[in-house]
């Protein structure tokens, strides 16, 4: 799913088109471009003349992710599906991972680990780093599935109003009686906000999302417990809590901020199906700023390879 990825589409394809899967074969790789105004659709039509894999889908106006994905869902034809943003990286190896679990009659949906590629010397970098560390520990015990996911090819469509793909997904999936399957190493790199009010955006966005789906679907994220997230805290993040106690204390009061204003939204019944964009996550994945590589947790990261006609 691409609006206006011109930094990072290139290498996001590439990353997929170059994994050598010892489990099936990717069969092709969709690309829904929706309403984009940059050189996205150009960089991805210029890529499939040379391989005829992937396949361009265009949507003229951006009518939310939800939309683009059931057009995705409509034009696939595998039995299993994997499903990235086009400003995320996929790691090597990352295809098997999912897959392997799909040899589970009982297993719907899986999902992969983000990595951020935030810089964690600076506060909003580490503020990127500590959510997700907190999704993967909560993760563990109870999947909560995002930024990379596999499923059956066995679900029609979400709500197109529904600002949270994945969730809406997992519901339909666990409705079905499916299993999740949160899987740590099939690894996925991605970018977080670089500033506070895109930060609280991209947060606000997300929890009015959960909230929607609860009421909608009637399923909840594990993530929305907050007892299971103290816990997460307490077991497994207070060495980092200690090395930037300050840090900690900011990170948490932004979560909480930008839930309250999620909150508002709901009863205010602000849609966010369609949302702002977060331009600072819209960069080249491979450089941090300041344009050194990457410092984050996995070192390996690099361009991938590939020409643009």
């Amino acid at each position: 799913m691409a609006y206006n990825e011109e930094a990072n589409i290139l290498n996001a394809i590439n990353a997929i088109l170059d994994q050598q899967p010892a489990i099936g074969q990717i069969v092709e790789v969709i690309v829904v471009a929706s309403g984009c105004t940059d050189r996205t659709t150009e960089i991805v039509a210029s890529i499939a003349r040379e391989d005829p894999r992937l396949r361009l889908l265009v949507q003229e106006r951006r009518a939310g992710k939800a939309s683009a994905i059931n057009l995705f869902i409509s034009a696939a034809q595998a039995p299993v599906l994997v499903m990235v943003n086009g400003d995320n990286i996929v790691r090597d190896g990352t295809i098997d991972a999912l897959v392997e679990q799909f040899r589970d009659p009982a297993v719907g949906m899986v999902g992969g680990r983000p990595l951020p590629v935030n810089d964690d010397a600076t506060f909003l970098g580490y503020a990127a780093h500590f959510l997700w560390r907190l999704h993967d520990h909560v993760s563990r015990k109870k999947p909560k599935l995002g930024e990379i996911v596999a499923f059956r090819n066995i679900i029609p469509f979400i709500p197109t109003e529904s600002a949270v793909d994945e969730l809406s997904i997992q519901a339909v999936v666990t409705a079905i009686g499916l299993r999740l399957v949160y899987e740590p190493s099939a690894v996925v790199y991605n970018r977080g906000p670089e500033t506070v009010r895109d930060f609280i955006n991209q947060r606000r966005r997300i929890f009015a999302g959960h909230l929607l789906v609860a009421k909608q679907q009637g399923y909840t994220a594990s993530t929305m417990n907050v007892a299971r997230i103290i816990r997460a805290l307490v077991r497994s993040e207070s060495r980092n809590v200690v090395r930037a106690p300050l840090w900690a204390a900011g990170t948490v009061t932004l979560e909480a901020t930008a839930r309250c204003l999620g909150y508002y939204d709901v009863l205010r019944r602000r849609p966010h199906h369609v949302w702002s964009v977060v331009q600072t996550t819209k960069k080249d994945l491979t450089i941090v700023p300041g344009g050194q590589e990457s410092r984050g947790p996995e070192p390996e990261l690099q361009h991938a390879s590939g020409k643009i006609t």
